[in-house]
């Protein structure tokens, strides 16, 4: 009987440090790139948001990185897929930064650089990354009255007092949808269908919905995420969605340059995650720790 190629996996939780909570994710240890239909067969058997497959390139003296969904979407951008991949390979102590200067560090997605910094956090050990996302750039207003329709939500249920439902991209546009407190965001239960229709019309991805929290407790915002157009019809976390959030709740002067904020997310779903994030002059940083929760082998 041939001997069959066993690759190793972690199972994480990210955006926290506690197991079954945050954004799960497989992370797959590989030799090299795999062929599509391996990497679209491995993540449809894991069912995850998305699975990210990690191998160390001597050759670019980098971790390289490439995530899908269960629909076989390969996705772009500095997210959970990536923070969970990096916090894998540091947790299984490969030596990806070994090559690189202490004030470049990078890793590569799907062909691009993406720069990164590194601590850990001095009780647990775990390691905290923090992923240098693009700045913010504002885009098209999407009109309030289709947005209520799509998420199951009247019109005076989005807070269009101070701020307008907007496209908004880092690495990966998504629209941030401003709704009046966390009971009305919680209750929400979107048509999917419309959500899609929506995303096509006006060329972007997913729905970030978010509510302004109250300064005591301890985040900035408290949000959703819906992208039924890839497969997810809600995320416990997101990055590539945090990151734009604040580069507009910046631009509307609710939050400072130079200052981290928490976003809660996931609360619906029963994996709370927090997103720490920071608007800087020339770039976003999304960052948080991740726990592994699985580890295993699966066989091609």
């Amino acid at each position: 009987m041939k001997e069959r190629t066993a690759l190793e996996y972690y199972v994480l939780d990210v955006f926290s440090n506690k197991s079954y909570k945050g954004n799960p994710l497989s992370v797959v240890f590989t030799n090299g790139n795999l062929d599509l239909e391996t990497y679209h067969n491995i993540s449809k058997e894991f069912g995850y948001s998305e699975t990210s497959f990690v191998y160390y390139s001597s050759a670019q003296k980098a971790l390289n990185v490439r995530s899908f969904t269960p629909t076989g979407i390969e996705i772009d951008g500095a997210g959970h897929n990536l923070l969970g991949a990096v916090c894998g390979a540091l947790l299984k102590r490969l030596p990806i930064f070994q090559e690189q200067d202490n004030n470049n560090r990078f890793v590569i997605m799907k062909h691009s650089p993406i720069p990164l910094s590194v601590s850990f956090d001095p009780v647990t050990q775990y390691p905290v990354v923090q992923m240098h996302q693009k700045q913010a750039v504002i885009g098209t207003e999407i009109p309030t009255y289709k947005l209520a329709v799509a998420l199951g939500l009247k019109i005076e249920d989005l807070d269009s007092s101070d701020f307008v439902p907007t496209i908004v991209k880092t690495e990966v546009a998504h629209t941030m949808v401003p709704i009046k407190n966390s009971k009305i965001l919680n209750d929400c239960v979107p048509d999917h269908k419309l959500l899609i229709e929506i995303s096509k019309e006006y060329k972007f991805e997913g729905f970030y919905c978010f509510t302004i929290s109250d300064q005591n407790e301890g985040n900035i915002a408290e949000t959703r995420f819906f992208n039924p157009i890839i497969g997810i019809y809600e995320d416990p976390a997101t990055g590539t969605a945090a990151g734009p959030l604040v580069g507009f709740l910046t631009q509307k002067k609710y939050t400072k340059l130079n200052q981290e904020y928490k976003i809660l997310q996931g609360v619906k779903l029963n994996h709370p995650s927090i997103i720490e994030v920071m608007n800087r002059e020339n770039d976003i940083l999304v960052g948080g720790s991740s726990i592994i929760t699985m580890k295993g082998e699966l066989y091609l």
